[in-house]
C-alpha cells in the first residue's frame, strides 16, 4: 500500500529516503484509491518508541499498492516518559478519543515493558483495555504484538500467561498449523521468527478459549486469532522487527549490566548471529564473566553489524498483506462477518 504523509511523523520522510513510496497529502487527495486507516498504538518503551513505529509502518507500506494508507500513531497517558519522548508524541502523534471519533478500519498494538508481576496491576491496563473494548466493534480487526497479546487474552478469556524459567530471546524456526486460513496465503509452511519475551500463553490456553494456533515451534506459539478467525490476530513474536533489532536490545541489555541495573549478564540472543558473529559475542560475554567490569570493553555494535541476516522479513511482510488484504475487503465491501468451519478452505472468510 502506499503510505500517505499525512502530518509531520519523521518516520514518513525516513521510509521515504529509503526507497519506500510514500505520498503527500495533497498527492494522495488526487489519486481516486480506496484508503485504509489505521490506528497504531505504540506503547514501547522510550529507547524502542521511535523504532518500533517506522518498524510497523515499513511492514504495512510494503504490502500490495491496493489502497492508500493512512497511519495514526498514539499512545497512553499513563505510560512513564521521558521529556523527549513526551515531546515527539505530542508533536507527531493523535488522540485516541478523537481517532474514536473518526473511525478507524483496523487497529495495531504493540508491546510494552512491564513492571507488576500481575498486567491488571500495570498503569496502562485500564487505558489500554478501554482502546480494546472499544476496537472491539468499531474495527475489522486488532493486530496484536507481545505483549499486546497477553493483555488482550488476560481480558477476552481470563488467560494468565506463564513466566518462563529462561527468557525466549532469539530467532527461532516455526511452523504453519493453519494451513487454510487466509492469513497464511502464499506463507512458507516452515519459517523463522524473533522473540523477545519473559512470558507465554500456550496452544493449551489458547485452544481452550477457542482461539486457533496457526503457526508454532519449539518455543511454543507463534500467531494465533479469536474464535472468530479474524477480529483479533495474536503474536507473540516480533514479525516487525528488523535485522539489528535483537542487535540493539543486546546492546541495551549490555550497557545495562554495566550500569548496574540488571545483575546478570544477558546471554547471546540465540539463532540471531551468524557463526563469525556468535564467535564475537561468546567471546566479549566470556571475557565479562571472568574480567572486572570496570575494564568492560564496550559493546561491539560494528564489529557485530556485518553478521545480522534478517530470516523472517518476507514472512512477516507476506502475512502483515495477507492481514491488510482481508481488513480492506472486509471495510470495502461492508462485510464483518467472520468465517465457521465447513466454509470453503480456499477462501474461508468467503471474500471472492
Amino acid at each position: 500500500m502506499p503510505l500517505v504523509a499525512h502530518n509531520s511523523l519523521p518516520t514518513f520522510e525516513t521510509l521515504r529516503n529509503d526507497g519506500h513510496v510514500v505520498l503527500s497529502l495533497d498527492r494522495a487527495r488526487h489519486q481516486d484509491i480506496r484508503e485504509l486507516h489505521i490506528g497504531f498504538l505504540n506503547m514501547m518503551p522510550d529507547a524502542a518508541l521511535q523504532a518500533t513505529e517506522r518498524q510497523f509502518i515499513h511492514l504495512v507500506g510494503s504490502s500490495n499498492p491496493i489502497a492508500q494508507f493512512f497511519v495514526y500513531p498514539f499512545s497512553l497517558p499513563e505510560l512513564d516518559r521521558s521529556a523527549a519522548a513526551k515531546a515527539h508524541i505530542k508533536e507527531h502523534y493523535f488522540d485516541f478519543e478523537e481517532l474514536a471519533a473518526a473511525g478507524l478500519d483496523a487497529l495495531i498494538i504493540t508491546g510494552a515493558n512491564v513492571i507488576e508481576p500481575s498486567l491488571v496491576d500495570e498503569p496502562f491496563w485500564k487505558p489500554l483495555i478501554g482502546v480494546a473494548r472499544w476496537a472491539e466493534n468499531n474495527v475489522a480487526s486488532t493486530f496484536c504484538s507481545c505483549l499486546a497479546t497477553h493483555a488482550l487474552v488476560k481480558h477476552h478469556y481470563d488467560i494468565d500467561r506463564r513466566h518462563l524459567p529462561r527468557k525466549n530471546w532469539g530467532v527461532y524456526t516455526h511452523r504453519v498449523t493453519g494451513k487454510n486460513h487466509p492469513i497464511l496465503r502464499d506463507v512458507n509452511t516452515r519459517f523463522e521468527a524473533p522473540h523477545s519475551r519473559y512470558n507465554d500463553v500456550s496452544r493449551e490456553q489458547f485452544e481452550a478459549a477457542g482461539c486457533t494456533v496457526l503457526a508454532e515451534g519449539e518455543i511454543g506459539v507463534h500467531l494465533a486469532v479469536s474464535p472468530d478467525q479474524f477480529r483479533r490476530v495474536y503474536f507473540q513474536g516480533h514479525p516487525e522487527y528488523g535485522a539489528i533489532s535483537l542487535l540493539k536490545e543486546f546492546k541495551r541489555e549490555y550497557n545495562r549490566y554495566l550500569a548496574g541495573e540488571r545483575e546478570k549478564l544477558p546471554r547471546v540472543p540465540e539463532n540471531f548471529l551468524t557463526a563469525e558473529g556468535e564467535e564475537i559475542a561468546e567471546a566479549l560475554v566470556a571475557r565479562l564473566e571472568k574480567g572486572n567490569l570496570e575494564s568492560a570493553p564496550e559493546f561491539p555494535e560494528d564489529g557485530l553489524l556485518p553478521w545480522c541476516d534478517n530470516t523472517w522479513g518476507d514472512t512477516g511482510k507476506a502475512i502483515v498483506n495477507n492481514w491488510l488484504g482481508l481488513v480492506y475487503q472486509l471495510t470495502n465491501l461492508d462485510r464483518k462477518e467472520q468465517f465457521m468451519p465447513g466454509v470453503d478452505p480456499d477462501d474461508p472468510l468467503q471474500l471472492k
